[in-house]
């Protein structure tokens, strides 16, 4: 596969970035005091149900390594197409976003009947992380 030698010829630093860009967004939105307490009641918990899971590594080793290709397919995606600069990167991204997450989104919760507003949350968290780890990801190519 062509795209796989694509890998050696990456940002490194520019994909680190980006991950940790989409960490500290994630951190930021699901906040109690941003969307947090918001997102909570869309799903039926409380801080003390949340915290109360356990889970540990099982939680965010999964999520962290998701983040993580995310920032590589991306990157791979905006070496391949030739997509230049921080601001056409970050709206490559975006559309990516909106089409691929935002859709699985909208697909899954509206068939598991979960509320709306969880729909927007989280869409709008992955919207916006990927934007900007797009945007990092081209001004750093």
């Amino acid at each position: 596969m062509d795209w796989l030698s694509s890998l050696q010829h990456l940002n490194w630093l520019a994909i680190l970035l980006a991950f940790i860009s989409s960490m500290v967004i994630g951190f930021v939105w699901y906040m109690p005091a941003v969307l947090g307490r918001r997102w909570m009641q869309a799903i039926g918990k409380t801080e003390e149900d949340l915290k109360k899971i356990d889970g540990g590594a099982r939680i965010w080793i999964p999520m962290m390594v998701a983040a993580a290709f995310t920032s590589i397919l991306l990157a791979v995606l905006i070496g391949k197409l030739d997509v230049q600069g921080s601001l056409h990167a970050g709206f490559f991204a975006l559309v990516i976003a909106v089409v691929f997450r935002v859709g699985g989104h909208v697909i899954h919760n509206g068939f598991a009947g979960r509320p709306s507003a969880v729909t927007l949350i989280d869409s709008g968290h992955d919207i916006v992380a990927m934007t900007v780890a797009g945007a990092i990801i081209g001004a750093l190519q």
